[in-house]
C-alpha cells in the first residue's frame, strides 16, 4: 500500500475544540430548553394550543429534514465557512425568536433555528474528525465532545428552568447569542480545516429534495402521531409519504454521479451499527427527560429551577462515563466492548425508574437510576460518536457527521412520540382497572397514579430498547479500537483517502 502523506497537527486545535464544543451545546441544548418555557411564550403571544406543538415541531422539522443537505454543503463549500454561517444565522434566527410580537414571528424563528443547526451541527463534528486524526487525541475530543452530545439536552432543561423562572422565557432565545458569538470568534481565530478534503463534485439537487422531505415528513409523522394517534389518516400518509421519499432518495443516490449520501457511508457496518443502535438510545433518552420533567413537576411539585438541578447527577454520569471511561478505553477496547455495555448499563438505570411510585423518594431511587443512565449513556456514545466519521474518507466527513445528527433527531421525535402514546395507553388501562379505587384515593391521588404508572410502563419499553441498541452494537460493529492509521488519511475499506498535505485558515 502507498505511503500516504500525513498533516503536522495543528498546534490550536485544542483551543478550536473549545469554540466547537461551545457551539454544539448550544445546538444540543436548545432542543430542550425551550420547552420549559413553552407555557410562558404560549400565554404571553396568545399560543392556541393546537397550534404549540409548532414551537417544537417546526424546529424538528427544519432540523431533521435539512441535516444530510447542511453535511454536504459542509463537504463542498468547507467546515469552517459552513460552521461559521451557521452559527451567525442560528444567533440571528435567535434574536428574532426572543423579539417575538406574535405567533408567526415565534414559528418563523424556530424553524431558521432549526435550519441553521442542521448547517452548523454537521459541521461541528465534522471538523473534529478532520482535525483530531491521531488515535489518544481523537479520543480525548470525542470524549468532550460526546458527553456535550449526551448531557446537553439535560444542561437545556436547567437552563431553561432557571432562565424562565427568574428571568424571562425569551431569555431561552437570547442565551443563544453570547453562545454563538464567542463560538465565531474563536471559530475565525483558531480553527484551520485541512486542506484537500472538500469534495469538489457538485451538489445532488434531486437528492436534496427526496432527502429534505423524507426527513420532514417522517418527523411531522411522528409528531402527528402522539397527537391525533397512530391509524389516523393524517398520520399514515405521512409515513407513507415518508416510505417512497426516502425510498426514491436511496434509488436516486445509488444511480447518480455526485449523491447527497454516498451508499457506502451507510453500507460500512460499522457505521450502519453506529447510526441504528444511536439513534435508537436516543428514543429512550428522550422519552425519559419527558417523563422525569413530568413526574417531578406535576406529581412531586417541584420548580423549573428545581426540576432542572435533579438532572444534574445524570449529567455528572455523562461527563465521566464520556471522559474518564469511554475515552481512557477507546484506544485500548474494540467499541462494541464499550458501546454494548455502556447501554446495557443504562438500561439498568431505566429499570430502576420503572419502579417510581408517587411517594418514590428522589434520593433512593431518581438519584441511582441517573446516575447509572448518564455513566452508561456516556460510555457508549463516546466511542460511538468517534467511530461514525472513522476511517470515512475525507470528503464525506460532513455528511457522514450529518447522520449521527439524523439519527439522535429522527430517534428524539420517535422517542418523544412513541413513549409518550404508550405511557397515554397504559395510563388510560390503568383507570380502566383501578376505577373502583377512585372513590378510596381522591380524584387528584387517583390521577397521580394513573399518570406515574403510565410512566413506569412508558421506561419499561425504554428499558427494552437500550437493551436492542446493545445486541446491534456487539452484532453489527466489529471493527477493532480506534488506533493506528489517522481516520483523515484513511478512505473506506482501508484505502488510502487523498494526502492532507497542508492547513488552510
Amino acid at each position: 500500500m502507498p505511503e500516504t502523506a500525513q498533516v503536522q497537527p495543528d498546534p490550536r486545535r485544542w483551543k478550536a475544540l473549545a469554540f466547537i464544543a461551545i457551539a454544539q451545546l448550544m445546538v444540543v441544548l436548545d432542543a430542550t430548553i425551550v420547552n420549559i418555557a413553552l407555557p410562558s411564550a404560549q400565554a404571553d403571544l396568545g399560543i392556541s394550543d393546537a397550534n404549540r406543538q409548532w414551537v417544537i415541531t417546526g424546529y424538528a422539522l427544519a432540523f431533521g429534514g435539512l441535516l444530510l443537505f447542511g453535511g454536504r454543503i459542509a463537504d463542498l463549500w468547507g467546515r469552517k465557512r459552513a460552521f461559521t454561517a451557521g452559527l451567525i444565522g442560528f444567533a440571528a434566527a435567535s434574536a428574532l425568536g426572543g423579539a417575538a410580537v406574535n405567533e408567526s414571528m415565534l414559528l418563523g424563528a424556530r424553524a431558521l433555528q432549526g435550519a441553521f443547526g442542521a448547517l452548523l451541527a454537521p459541521a461541528a463534528l465534522s471538523l473534529l474528525a478532520v482535525m483530531f486524526t491521531e488515535s489518544k487525541e481523537r479520543a480525548k475530543a470525542f470524549g468532550i465532545y460526546g458527553a456535550i452530545a449526551g448531557g446537553g439536552g439535560a444542561v437545556g432543561l436547567i437552563l431553561g428552568g432557571f432562565l424562565t423562572e427568574y428571568l424571562d422565557w425569551r431569555w431561552t432565545f437570547f442565551v443563544n447569542i453570547p453562545f454563538a458569538v464567542v463560538a465565531a470568534i474563536g471559530a475565525f481565530l483558531v480553527v484551520r480545516e485541512p486542506v484537500g478534503t472538500r469534495n469538489r463534485s457538485g451538489l445532488d439537487i434531486p437528492g436534496v429534495v427526496l432527502a429534505s422531505l423524507g426527513l420532514a415528513s417522517l418527523v411531522y409523522a411522528f409528531n402527528r402521531a402522539e397527537s391525533d394517534g397512530w391509524t389516523a389518516g393524517v398520520t399514515l400518509g405521512l409515513f407513507a409519504a415518508a416510505v417512497v421519499l426516502l425510498g426514491a432518495f436511496v434509488l436516486v443516490e445509488s444511480r447518480v454521479r455526485a449523491p447527497l449520501l454516498p451508499l457506502r457511508v451507510i453500507a460500512n457496518r460499522n457505521r450502519g451499527g453506529v447510526y441504528m443502535s444511536l439513534g435508537l438510545a436516543v428514543i429512550a433518552m428522550f422519552g425519559l427527560f419527558l417523563f422525569l420533567t413530568y413526574y417531578l413537576q406535576a406529581i412531586k411539585g417541584y420548580s423549573p429551577v428545581q426540576t432542572g438541578f435533579a438532572f444534574l447527577p445524570m449529567i455528572v454520569g455523562m461527563i465521566i462515563g464520556s471522559t474518564q471511561i469511554g475515552a481512557r478505553l477507546m484506544t485500548r477496547v474494540p467499541p462494541r466492548l464499550l458501546m454494548a455495555p455502556g447501554f446495557l448499563l443504562a438500561a439498568i438505570g431505566m429499570l430502576i425508574l420503572t419502579q417510581m411510585r408517587i411517594d418514590s423518594s428522589y434520593l433512593t431511587l431518581v438519584l441511582p437510576g441517573q446516575v447509572l443512565l448518564g455513566l452508561g449513556m456516556g460510555t457508549a456514545f463516546m466511542p460511538a460518536m468517534s467511530l461514525a466519521t472513522y476511517g470515512v474518507q475525507p470528503r464525506d466527513a460532513g455528511v457522514a457527521s450529518a447522520m449521527v445528527n439524523t439519527s439522535q433527531q429522527i430517534g428524539g421525535a420517535i422517542g418523544t412520540a412513541l413513549l409518550n402514546t404508550v405511557a397515554t395507553s397504559a395510563a388510560a388501562t390503568w383507570v380502566t382497572a383501578h376505577a373502583a379505587e377512585a372513590g378510596r384515593l381522591g380524584k387528584a391521588a387517583f390521577v397521580n397514579q394513573a399518570a406515574v404508572a403510565g410512566y413506569a410502563a412508558a421506561i419499561w419499553w425504554a428499558v427494552g430498547i437500550l437493551v436492542l441498541s446493545a445486541i446491534i452494537a456487539i452484532t453489527l460493529i466489529d471493527t477493532g479500537h480506534q488506533g493506528g492509521a489517522p481516520v483523515a488519511a484513511t478512505g473506506e475499506d482501508g484505502q488510502d483517502a487523498p494526502a492532507l498535505p497542508a492547513l488552510a485558515h
